[in-house]
């Protein structure tokens, strides 16, 4: 009795003999607004990307070679904007679940190689200063280098350490510190803190804060919330604003720093993995940190391709959780200092 074709997988040819690329899905075949909807990028992002990161997926070394570099970006875009391995996608592209999910690990792998690419704080001058001009139109706070917050991705729970990632409201999370630019372009991101970690311990242990008491610039500073201490180069509200001056500052202040909500809430508009909607993430903790990253290199990306604009809120069930911050000042006294001297120049 003959076979019909049709129900022959694919990882015959991945696994077996030979070498050919399976060229199921041409981009030429399909128009923009398909896409759009069902990979969540025109076909000029995917070729760019095509481009990008073609060398690293057509590796020999690596198992998937048989799978063409753009039907891999291809499954990728549609995991990590529908946050679903469903036979829909793989059909669409004509391949099945489990060589849905080998892609999405290979992309997954070549954006985090290339995450220093797409984000890092700018070095010279010129951009620094623009960066600070920008955030200065927006509410009139000087000397603004990013604004710094941190943000929970549900995740599976893991076989070990199971209790470091519940979170506040006993999910197991991810706890990610992300600083943007007044645009929202990241300029840092770290994905890999278990959720039980509150954000000022996050931020304590972070790379972030050995740059910036090591190495970034002295003659400026981020803007954090509550939940993190005062510090010469981490500028945070007074919480109990008495004077006309502070508070204008803390209306500048938070002006400014929504910015980084409205990243958060337009990274997760876009990539549904990450917003709860299609429930956890299902993989390692280390796993679920490279995507998170993964969609955080393609987040800058897309901005840089000018395709981004701000969103509405995601609709996905993972929020949150709401830190109980303790209301005290920070004891470094030149922070206190430096902030003061921020209130009397500036806003009195």
């Amino acid at each position: 009795m003959a076979v019909p074709i049709a129900v022959l997988d694919c990882d015959l040819l991945l696994y077996g003999r030979g070498h050919r690329t399976l060229d199921r899905f041409k981009l030429e075949d399909v128009t923009d607004e398909y896409l759009v909807s069902t990979y969540g990028f025109p076909r000029q992002f995917i070729c760019y990307l095509v481009d990008l990161l073609g060398a690293t997926l057509s590796r020999p070394t690596q198992r998937s070679r048989a799978i063409s570099p753009e039907t891999q970006i291809l499954a990728a875009l549609g995991f990590y904007t529908s946050g679903s391995f469903q036979t829909r996608m793989g059909d669409a592209i004509g391949i099945s679940q489990a060589s849905m999910s080998r892609c999405v690990a290979n992309v997954t792998e070549a954006l985090v190689e290339r995450a220093s690419q797409f984000i890092r704080f700018p070095k010279d001058e010129a951009t620094v200063q623009t960066l600070k001009d920008d955030f200065y139109g927006l509410a009139g706070m000087p000397g603004v280098l990013g604004v710094v917050d941190c943000t929970h991705v549900a995740i599976k729970a893991p076989n070990a350490e199971d209790l470091s990632y519940v979170n506040r409201k006993g999910l197991h999370s991810l706890n990610c510190l992300m600083v943007c630019d007044s645009r929202g372009v990241l300029l840092s991101a770290e994905t890999h803190w278990p959720g039980s970690l509150p954000d000022c311990a996050v931020l304590e242990q972070a790379a972030l804060t050995s740059q910036f008491e090591t190495e970034l610039h002295k003659d400026g500073w981020l803007l954090g919330d509550s939940s993190f201490l005062l510090r010469t180069w981490l500028m945070t509200p007074l919480h109990i604003p008495e004077t006309p001056a502070e508070y204008r500052y803390n209306m500048a202040h938070s002006a400014t720093h929504n910015i980084i909500e409205r990243t958060f809430r337009t990274i997760r508009s876009r990539f549904r993995c990450l917003d709860g909607s299609k429930g956890t993430l299902q993989y390692s903790p280390e796993k679920s940190s490279h995507i998170i990253l993964a969609c955080c290199v393609l987040h800058n990306i897309s901005l840089e391709h000018g395709l981004d604009v701000w969103a509405s809120p995601a609709t996905g069930h993972m929020e949150q959780p709401e830190e109980e911050y303790e209301q005290i000042e920070s004891v470094d006294s030149e922070a206190c200092r430096v902030r003061q001297e921020l209130l009397l120049t500036h806003f009195s």
